[in-house]
């Protein structure tokens, strides 16, 4: 070992030294007990990053294609009269670049019942077409069809509401508005009965508990729009631009327009799911830091206790940088397997994370995942690999400075006095 000095940095040597520093021995059953518990923070955390970021991506992807989907991303509403140019004005956006659908609509509020109860819904009137359009609800029918609906007859209603007031296809919703028609002793609420043309199930709650859709003009009559709509609702290509197509709408509609998009819509919303993300990013950060500091600690004491090896491979040439390497390599040895140990985890966690939780599910014989409470019917996760690049890039980042100051240490270790305290 005579030419240990002369070595290239990284050499055979040093890997072979490090690989033996690694392996257990019952001296150092202490050390190698700090270290495995390092490998195994870093892989957990790593792999719960992953995962909860996965989780979250899935969430907000979810929420977005669902809540946009349904909603449209940019709004015409009128500011000095009623939008009785609805379908003049609906042919023109449509016109735009990047615009896919123009969808002209009634909303308003109503008591729906049954022979079994009764709950507020929001009535939507929109004309048969354009709910044929809509993938959200024509590509998720699962009672019935569109077909009557689009002859002007009955209304969809979502899965949810359907069970809640248990009606079937064909069966009777019967519609309570407090705005009906003026008597001599006030307004009368109005009530109509309305067969149920199509149950569709979206896999959001709120959509599939409170939606009743109603063809446009049956709308209109219903809540005693005088040929009017409420507003225009716009569905582009790409959601994220609505900045630009804003401007192309004010241009092209030739009429004072209020408009509004879906980010100010629901930006509290999707600000808090951001800001929780933010957060829990850094949270679970901090499971990767606390590994690599066991890391340091078990470092220093493997340093300690090789001090007198430090000193003989000093006397026979090794040089510091030498020496330097080869706890550099023991050290980042154990975060680097351990962060890919935890991308191999979190992946497949994440990939399974529906199966995983069903089995769980069974076992504990309770209920996961309440759609109710999280609007959505199942777990989301969708992988970002960039995002998983980047939790990879800061694992490994911290294991390698957490190996720097004992291998620091270990290259400035005095062999004269390794070899009289070792």
């Amino acid at each position: 070992m005579a030419h240990a000095g002369g070595t290239r940095p990284f050499s055979g040597f040093e890997w072979m030294l490090a690989g033996r520093y690694l392996r257990t021995r019952r001296r150092e059953g202490f050390v190698s007990v700090i270290a495995g518990f390092s490998f195994i923070g870093i892989m957990l955390g790593v792999a719960t990053l992953i995962i909860v970021l996965s989780v979250m991506n899935g969430f907000r992807n979810e929420l977005l294609s669902k809540i946009v989907g349904m909603n449209g991303h940019v709004f015409i509403a009128p500011i000095d009269r009623p939008l009785t140019d609805f379908a003049e004005v609906a042919a023109t956006v449509e016109a735009l670049p990047g615009v896919v659908r123009a969808v002209p609509t009634v909303e308003g509020q109503a008591f729906a019942s049954s022979t079994v109860q009764g709950g507020g819904v929001l009535v939507r009137g929109v004309r048969p077409p354009d709910l044929a359009g809509l993938d959200q609800i024509a590509g998720k029918i699962v009672g019935g069809s569109l077909e009557t609906f689009a002859e002007g007859e009955g209304v969809a209603v979502g899965a949810r509401l359907a069970s809640s007031l248990g009606l079937l296809p064909g069966d009777t919703i019967t519609l309570i508005s407090p705005r009906g028609a003026a008597t001599p002793f006030g307004t009368a609420p109005r009530i109509k009965a309305y067969p149920i043309a199509a149950i569709y199930e979206v896999g959001m709650t709120e959509f599939d508990s409170a939606f009743v859709y109603m063809p446009l003009e049956e709308a209109q009559a219903y809540f005693n729009r005088a040929g009017d709509v409420t507003v225009v609702e716009v569905f582009l290509d790409d959601a994220e631009r609505v900045g630009a197509a804003r401007a192309a709408i004010e241009a092209a509609v030739e009429r004072p327009i209020f408009l509004t998009d879906w980010t100010q819509r629901n930006a509290s919303f999707f600000s808090a799911l951001q800001v929780e993300r933010n957060v829990m990013f850094i949270i679970l950060t901090l499971i990767v830091l606390v590994a690599a500091l066991n890391i340091v600690s078990g470092l220093i004491m493997l340093v300690k206790d090789k001090s007198a090896d430090i000193a003989i491979l000093r006397t026979m040439g090794a040089t510091r940088g030498s020496v330097m390497r080869v706890f550099l390599i023991t050290g980042a040895s154990i975060g680097i397997v351990g962060t890919l140990a935890g991308l191999a985890l979190g992946v497949v966690f994440t990939l399974n994370i529906q199966a995983i939780q069903d089995v769980i599910a069974r076992i504990t014989n309770q209920t996961l995942w309440d759609p109710t409470v999280r609007f959505l019917s199942e777990i989301p996760a969708e992988i970002d690999w960039a995002e998983v690049g980047a939790v990879l890039a800061m694992a490994m980042g911290l294991s390698l400075l957490a190996t720097l100051y004992p291998s620091w240490r270990a290259a400035r270790l005095d062999p004269v006095e390794a070899l009289r305290y070792g």
